[in-house]
């Protein structure tokens, strides 16, 4: 039996899955789901997880021009924060090649970030002037920071080897008042439940847990923060539903011709599941956002 990283209870295999989406190993990984917490994760982990992100895992721009048609697609989060922290200091991690650092910059927030990749972290602080601190540790590179009114971690939780580590680590780093905001695959997806190991999200061995909501609320209401939104139909929630079912049936057929077909399935069984897909946390996305109380 395996041991769940967050609540240590023991866990049996759910089912095994090869990397569908980008094709990179045929290795075979093992996902387990926790019967108390219900977190699905990896096990185990890869040591070299570095060779599963490659180059063209990162479509890092030359020039700031050459990131503008990305923005509107990220606008949705400078809007969603308002109302929270309309400005401060604001840290994210995991920024890829910057587009949501750069629209908090351009909107009055004094943006910092940690990225493991150092390619983007170049991009990041010669063209974008935004101190970036290149770190696949970001429990550690917090060690050597202050604390922020803002840390935003969009769809990256899932892809950090010991979560659980960096959650306390988030918390002490916040300001009294201040905001965390936490978007990434759901478990409780309605996709999941039908996809299963054919679900792209699974994205296998990229995602190493999957954390229901309710497990990353109480996990950090044990560090101080309180849970004040949390959304499966926002832009990005929508969006990654599209994605889920489009990609996820396009992965199941190698003719060509076939993709195009189930992709246009896709978005038909969009349009079928949209009731059931945006009620009651059931899209393939959520996004949490905690507050920390004042001292």
């Amino acid at each position: 039996m395996v041991k769940c990283p967050n609540c240590q209870h023991s866990t049996a295999l759910v089912f095994t899955v090869v990397d569908r989406n980008r094709h990179i190993t045929d290795q075979v990984f093992d996902y387990y789901r926790c019967p108390s917490c219900q977190v699905v994760f990896l096990a185990p982990i890869p040591e070299n997880l570095s060779d599963y992100y490659q180059d063209e895992y990162y479509a890092l721009p030359v020039t700031v021009d050459d990131l503008q048609p990305s923005l509107p697609d990220q606008r949705y989060k400078i809007d969603l924060l308002r109302p929270f922290k309309p400005g401060g200091s604001l840290l994210e991690i995991g920024p890829a090649a910057g587009s949501f650092a750069y629209l908090a910059l351009q909107a009055g927030y004094h943006v910092e970030v940690i990225e493991m990749d150092q390619a983007c972290c170049k991009f990041i602080s010669e063209k974008l002037s935004i101190r970036a601190i290149c770190s696949a540790d970001p429990a550690s590179a917090l060690d050597d920071l202050g604390q922020y009114d803002v840390i935003a971690l969009w769809h990256v939780i899932e892809h950090l080897p010991s979560p659980w580590d960096v959650l306390p680590a988030l918390a002490d780093h916040l300001s009294p008042g201040g905001i965390l905001v936490i978007a990434a695959p759901n478990p409780r997806a309605f996709q999941f439940r039908i996809l299963r190991q054919f679900w792209t999200h699974l994205d296998a061995p990229r995602h190493l847990e999957l954390i229901p909501a309710d497990t990353l609320k109480a996990s950090l209401n044990q560090v101080g923060l309180k849970s004040v939104f949390e959304t499966t139909t926002d832009r990005g929630g929508l969006g990654w539903n599209t994605f889920g079912w489009k990609i996820s049936l396009h992965n199941l057929v190698k003719d060509q011709s076939l993709k195009r077909l189930m992709r246009g399935m896709g978005l038909v069984l969009t349009l079928v599941f949209a009731p059931i897909e945006r009620n009651d946390m059931f899209g393939s996305a959520y996004t949490l956002v905690f507050q920390k109380g004042a001292k």
